[in-house]
């Protein structure tokens, strides 16, 4: 049951509907005050009442509802400065919550209400022929996540990598490759090789100015349709997705578009045409702009001063496309905040267009990511590949289980659940605009908020269900604190999952995830499990235990993080 709805459903203010009350009603910090409370100072103005007077009203109000008294749900109603709060029948709400875990296993915390709703979702978006790097961890891992949970939801998710593989930079990967490449080596060595070529491009171009143009000339034959130009194109192409699988794979990422820049090369014209009808484009300086100074921005630059086309315009077509291709209801747009304004202008743009749906697109901004040594850049040549990230934590993660449990079989595979959760849960345990500085040490750790944390509780709970087993049925007993607390952790998993479609904060899953583990565990060393005084109890907190297992693999699986039967 959902409790917060129970009592919304239940609460009548003049004014004041039914979703904010909703949206109200919160969790005490203590169970003494109760289980739910509804704080009363917004309605004081509306109400014209102090809001203590106000939470007595409801309290009464609550209290003479023969339905309410009938239906046993509250267990007791009060009303403390200005607070309404709510006690629940503990025996009723844990039986609620249990059941209903056991009966929807999997698709516990999942819901319908996406159902005939497109979401469409643009992330990772690497780039051709460039390292897949530790900066492009944030992008993958956040837009993965969010896939999966408005997929849980009901909705159908269509994931778009938008691939950078278009610009004077493939001109400069063709001359470096005539000039100092060949095709066994950058077969053998895929993104690396071809990142050495267009390193080496711009130290070399530093003393041979004249390189860059020979490289924007070979961009213009792509354009142009020259077959040679065009092959090698497809070919790095190739090979930049050959070895950005391996890493999808990894992380469990999925897409169901590749359409990157160059696909909308031919789809720009028409946007061009429709803001010249419009008397939207102006010239400035030689280049077609669209004035936004009375919205507080720069110009928004459709063309350069020689025509080219840039940023704002292929991702106004690529909207454009994306609308009349999955008619979506959100568009979302997972790349850092680095790019607030381009996203602000390009929206606005749109919205100037009279394109009705630009309301809908959002620019989900994330910080960065960097490793404890510093910054990286492309075109020096320091870049951190995510791909040895993943590794050396799955190295590490070997080593430190080896050390714990130095019997335990299929190693490698723990490892690697183990190293790449860790990856993944430390780009998404904090608020996605906060910058992150990863740390092997701090991510791997088997204490405090990490995903090894979770794992390891996973695995005790399948140990204690090996060995005692899953009841058919159960009895509810005399409650202690530490099982209320953990069935309240547990029954807040679906407004989790919402709350994170919502912000489109993966976040709130992987810290839902920390706070049960918690809860559990305090469990595991206050209350005896398969050591119970009696029959009843044990068979209760074995059903809590495998209610609390399937929690937190629900949780998991919606960030991309396998759980190991054993640690």
């Amino acid at each position: 049951m959902d409790y917060k709805k129970y009592i919304a459903e239940h609460l009548h203010i003049d004014g004041v509907g039914e979703e904010e009350l909703y949206d109200l009603i919160a969790l005490p910090p203590n169970l003494e005050m109760g289980d739910y409370a509804l704080p009363c100072f917004k309605f004081a103005k509306l109400m014209r009442k102090s809001p203590v007077m106000i939470a007595e009203e409801l309290k009464q109000s609550v209290m003479s509802d023969e339905v309410i008294m009938s239906d046993k749900v509250l267990s007791e109603v009060s009303a403390v400065n200005g607070y309404l709060n709510f006690k629940i029948n503990k025996t009723g709400f844990v039986a609620a919550t249990l059941d209903r875990i056991l009966k929807e296993k999997e698709r516990y915390g999942a819901s319908e209400e996406g159902v005939g709703k497109t979401i469409c979702i643009d992330y990772s978006s690497i780039n051709i022929a460039k390292p897949f790097h530790i900066g492009h961890l944030s992008t993958t891992v956040l837009g993965g996540a969010l896939y999966r949970i408005f997929n849980f939801l009901g909705y159908k998710s269509v994931g778009i990598n938008h691939l950078g593989d278009y610009g004077t930079q493939f001109g400069k990967l063709i001359s470096a490759y005539k000039r100092w490449g060949d095709k066994k080596t950058i077969e053998e060595g895929g993104i690396r090789a071809l990142n050495e070529l267009y390193v080496r491009f711009h130290r070399e171009a530093e003393e041979h100015p004249e390189y860059d143009d020979e490289a924007r000339t070979y961009f213009k034959k792509i354009e142009q349709g020259d077959e040679e130009c065009l092959a090698l194109f497809r070919w790095f192409k190739e090979l930049t997705l050959k070895d950005v699988q391996k890493i999808y794979d990894l992380l469990d990422i999925h897409f169901d578009s590749y359409a990157g820049e160059s696909f909308f090369s031919d789809k720009m014209q028409p946007v061009v045409d429709e803001l010249r009808e419009k008397g939207l484009l102006i010239e400035s300086r030689g280049a077609q702009v669209v004035d936004l100074e009375a919205y507080g921005m720069p110009p928004c630059i459709i063309l350069k001063s020689d025509g080219t086309s840039l940023y704002a315009t292929r991702d106004m077509a690529a909207a454009i496309y994306r609308k009349e291709t999955y008619d979506f209801d959100k568009c979302l747009y997972v790349v850092a905040y680095q790019q607030n304004l381009h996203f602000k202008q390009f929206f606005k743009v749109l919205e100037l267009m009279g394109k009705e749906w630009s309301k809908d697109l959002v620019h989900v901004a994330y910080g960065m990511v960097s490793l404890e040594e510093g910054t990286m850049s492309t075109r020096k040549g320091n870049v951190v590949f995510l791909e040895d990230v993943i590794n050396k934590c799955i190295e590490k993660a070997y080593t430190i289980i080896d050390e714990k449990n130095p019997d335990l079989e299929n190693k490698e595979d723990v490892a690697q659940k183990v190293g790449v959760g860790a990856v993944i849960f430390g780009a998404l345990y904090n608020n996605k605009i906060k910058d992150i500085v990863f740390s092997y040490d701090k991510v791997l750790t088997f204490d405090g908020e990490t995903s090894v944390y979770v794992q390891y509780t996973c695995a005790r709970a399948q140990s204690v269900l090996q060995k005692g087993g899953v009841p058919e049925q159960y009895e509810i007993p005399e409650l202690c604190p530490q099982e209320i607390e953990l069935v309240k952790a547990i029954s807040s998993f679906p407004e989790a999952v919402k709350t994170a479609a919502e912000k489109y904060e993966p976040s709130v899953i992987a810290r839902f995830a920390v706070d049960v583990a918690q809860k559990f565990n305090k469990f595991y060393f206050d209350c005896k499990i398969l050591a119970a005084e009696d029959e009843r109890t044990k068979n209760f907190r074995l059903v809590l235990t495998n209610a609390t297992l399937q929690a937190l693999k629900n949780a998991f699986a919606l960030l991309g993080i396998g759980i190991p039967d054993k640690m």
